[in-house]
């Protein structure tokens, strides 16, 4: 009598496994784990982009990404909400120097991140609801989320248990201040941050 080989039985992918394969499969998407729930996020457009490019201007103009701190799109951050949770803001602010606090799978230790940024896209639930209670569980001292749909820009600061305590709005024809923590004194206004066309 022979007996059959017998083969280990295969394992499920992990959560990190699929979000790959997603990522090689959709070239150019933005692929997030956030809440343990894998998020896709399609190619940005034309007005999303120039929300970013007229920040990036502004903060350069401000003095960051010097000495102290930098400005950075599209850079990893983990989150501590599971294993192999991380987001990928359109924006962030680190500290001068981050890249000694890469933690893993590109992703850098929030404790280096100021500010992050999302200019909303196809995922306003997202934006407005699972990322901020992801970044405030990190400790991110600043999240801005400029909401295109509904026309407004919110700066949500005092992250506490799981939420930012602050939340200020601001609309079209208003000018704000982002908090010194960020490393600068940098005022925005509103309809350039929304891109308002003029």
């Amino acid at each position: 009598m022979s007996a059959a080989a017998v083969e280990e039985p295969t394992g499920q992918p992990t959560l990190l496994e699929v979000a790959e394969v997603i990522s090689e499969q959709f070239a150019g998407h933005r692929v997030e784990i956030i809440g343990s729930r894998i998020t896709v996020t399609p190619p940005r457009n034309m007005q999303h982009g120039r929300s970013l490019s007229r920040l990036m201007r502004q903060l350069f103009a401000a003095g960051l990404n010097e000495e102290e701190a930098e400005v950075f799109q599209n850079v990893g951050i983990r989150l501590p909400d599971g294993p192999s949770d991380y987001a990928v803001p359109d924006l962030a602010i680190l500290d001068a120097g981050a890249d000694d606090h890469l933690v893993e799978y590109n992703c850098y230790d929030p404790a280096v991140f100021r500010l992050v940024l999302e200019v909303t896209s196809s995922n306003l639930s997202d934006d407005l609801k699972a990322e901020p209670a992801a970044y405030a569980s990190a400790g991110v001292p600043v999240y801005v989320i400029v909401d295109r749909t509904n026309r407004r820009v919110m700066v949500l600061t005092d992250p506490q248990d799981g939420e930012y305590r602050v939340h200020a709005v601001h609309h079209p024809g208003q000018s704000f201040t982002l908090p010194g923590s960020i490393g600068a004194s940098v005022t925005l206004l509103a309809d350039d941050v929304l891109a308002v066309k003029k």
